[in-house]
């Protein structure tokens, strides 16, 4: 970024737009296709390929839906902003800034968990977030790690000015740029946060998603006219969901396990990731949190720092650029440019017993 700097995550997305994708059209299909990356809230979508549940549900409803992994994360949502996706496994701050700031209509489907621990701002020595002062910091610039960084410095009286400055690093890179001389502070997630700590004594987290509860939201996020279009993608995709959010529940091992190996650790290692999540394995608890009545409060904060960074869309005249639906009907933003939508319907569906 300051030392190193790379496009941002929404000149990335309209980069690949300009690639020639064509974005996803509105219109009744039978075959869809979800991105995701590695991160212990996401690890269920894997299994949900590799086990067959979502092909059963797909089945069920006459379609064929196919998820696909990424080992980068931004690239991912690049990908889905482009229309080469029909959803991405996201935070509510990187829909918000990537897909939905670029002009595309994206609806949260699935509401999965919050980051309890799971976000951390890790120094390399003693000291505590005053010590960040005229030092650099790793990150994905632009993403929730940026977010977290700024809601840390706020806790000190500090400003992003303060450092040294931040350097955009890839997650895929995360773990090899700790281990170099010049790196003295990074922000990541589990599972890297976890190897990082894990594997350096040296590591010394200074601020953690748990100190923020219920802000960094990471959900499965779908195209809105294709949903619109296609009610039985939204049943499937949320049966398939909640059918595995049941196992992990009851504590499936089998499952467990694949998703723990699938994700670089072990059993062990994987619920103790799973223990920093605040996972919402019933869907009545994600319609909950879907609804709660803090969100919208939540998103004008997530909206405004997005502004301040400047990728709260191209061009954008006010934090209140992007309008933001909720469930009961009410908007933040502006309510004439709606491009990020809450919807309970296939959440509730599950809780209901009517999928």
């Amino acid at each position: 970024m300051k030392i190193t700097k790379l496009m941002s995550a929404t000149a990335l997305a309209m980069g690949v737009l300009a690639g020639g994708y064509a974005p996803v059209a509105a219109e009744e299909k039978t075959e869809f296709k979800l991105a995701w990356s590695i991160y212990v809230g996401w690890m269920p979508w894997g299994y949900l390929e590799d086990s067959g549940i979502m092909d059963k549900w797909a089945d069920k409803y006459g379609i064929d839906v196919e998820i696909v992994q990424f080992n980068d994360y931004v690239e991912s949502i690049n990908q889905y902003t482009a229309g080469a996706f029909d959803g991405v496994s996201a935070t509510n701050m990187d829909t918000l800034s990537i897909p939905s700031g670029g002009g595309v209509d994206t609806t949260a489907l699935i509401v999965g968990d919050y980051s309890n621990g799971n976000d951390a701002l890790i120094l390399k020595g003693a000291g505590g977030i005053e010590d960040l002062k005229g030092k650099p910091v790793n990150l994905v610039e632009l993403s929730v790690s940026h977010y977290l960084l700024a809601r840390a410095l706020d806790t000190v009286g500090m400003e992003e000015s303060d450092l040294a400055g931040v350097i955009n690093t890839s997650d895929a890179d995360m773990i090899a740029a700790y281990a170099t001389n010049d790196v003295e502070a990074v922000v990541t997630w589990n599972p890297l946060v976890s190897e990082i700590t894990g594997s350096n004594a040296d590591a010394n987290v200074l601020f953690d998603s748990a100190d923020i509860p219920g802000e960094i939201l990471d959900l499965m996020v779908v195209n809105t006219e294709t949903l619109a279009d296609n009610p039985a993608f939204g049943k499937a995709v949320a049966g398939a969901w909640y059918e595995l959010m049941a196992l992990m529940a009851a504590g499936d091992e089998a499952a467990l396990t694949a998703m723990a190996e699938a994700s670089g650790t072990d059993l062990a290692g994987y619920k103790a990731q799973l223990a920093a999540t605040e996972m919402f394995f019933d869907p009545a608890a994600a319609v909950a949190q879907a609804s709660a009545a803090d969100l919208p409060g939540t998103m004008t904060n997530v909206a405004a720092f997005l502004f301040d960074k400047g990728i709260l869309g191209e061009g954008a005249p006010s934090a209140d650029f992007v309008g933001i639906a909720y469930p009961d009907g009410t908007t933040t933003g502006d309510a004439g440019n709606v491009k990020f939508r809450f919807d309970t319907t296939y959440m509730q569906m599950a809780a209901d017993g009517a999928l």
